[in-house]
């Protein structure tokens, strides 16, 4: 059934929010996301609360400092959660994958600007409705809970990561992980895309994007990945790839 927009579009989103006809219980990413605790008949009273809202791609879904109003769930595209530093250096804390959601917050304000890098779709319900819900659904509230705690682990393996000195070791374990990210929405996990540019990641993992060009050339010269497009990396030596990561992820 077909939804009201509700709030205004995003801050300088040239793409307003679009009502769609939602189908939570055959959405491709449920599996991956928060709604995925909650029954056939419960996913109901989701729909009711949710609008979906479309991203151009270089849009912005929300701004540092404005106040959060709804959460989000990404079920197309991606994101970039971005933050500014006070010498003007861009910091990318992370990037969003269609399963993730986004809420996971004791601020009542957004910490990062969140910009889509590809046309991209997320799944929005304000903070009251949200907040009914996981209070009508304890299970819900439990999901929300282990996704935190997972969140954590990530955050943690990500500082050890950023932690070290060689890129090499960075990139191999970024991969990695976009990889697991692959094989969860179907993928055999050895065909990465890359939705973010060289910049996004360079700016992620604290290198020059020169640097991050030269390791993607070091990895493929050591047979270990391909790259037979731009935005597409192919992992051609998984255990070798595992042990330059120094296997963070366990």
């Amino acid at each position: 059934m077909s939804r009201p927009s509700g709030a205004p579009p995003a801050t300088n989103d040239p793409a307003a929010p679009s009502c769609a006809t939602l189908d939570c219980l055959h959405c491709s990413v449920r599996h991956l996301a928060v709604c995925s605790a909650l029954s056939p008949d419960e996913v109901q009273a989701l729909e009711q609360v949710t609008v979906s809202q479309q991203l151009a791609m270089g849009s912005t879904l929300a701004r540092s400092g404005e106040e959060r109003q709804h959460v989000y769930t990404l079920t197309g595209g991606a994101l970039r959660l971005v933050r500014t530093l006070a010498d003007g250096r861009r910091q990318i804390n992370g990037f969003v994958l269609p399963g993730d959601y986004l809420g996971l917050s004791g601020s009542d304000h957004h910490r990062y600007d969140i910009e889509a890098i590809a046309d991209s779709r997320v799944c929005r319900v304000a903070l009251p409705q949200m907040k009914g819900l996981r209070a009508r659904y304890p299970h819900l509230e439990r999901k929300l809970l282990q996704r935190a705690c997972q969140e954590l682990d990530a955050a943690q393996d990500a500082a050890l990561a950023l932690a070290r000195l060689q890129p090499a070791e960075k990139l191999a374990d970024f991969l990695r992980r976009l990889a697991a990210r692959e094989a969860k929405l179907g993928g055999d996990g050895l065909r990465v895309s890359l939705p973010m540019g060289r910049g996004d990641i360079a700016d992620h993992l604290g290198l020059t994007m020169e640097t991050v060009s030269r390791t993607f050339t070091k990895l493929r010269q050591q047979g270990l990945i391909a790259l037979p497009h731009l935005n597409v990396v192919e992992i051609l030596d998984e255990d070798g790839l595992r042990t330059l990561a120094g296997d963070v992820q366990g």
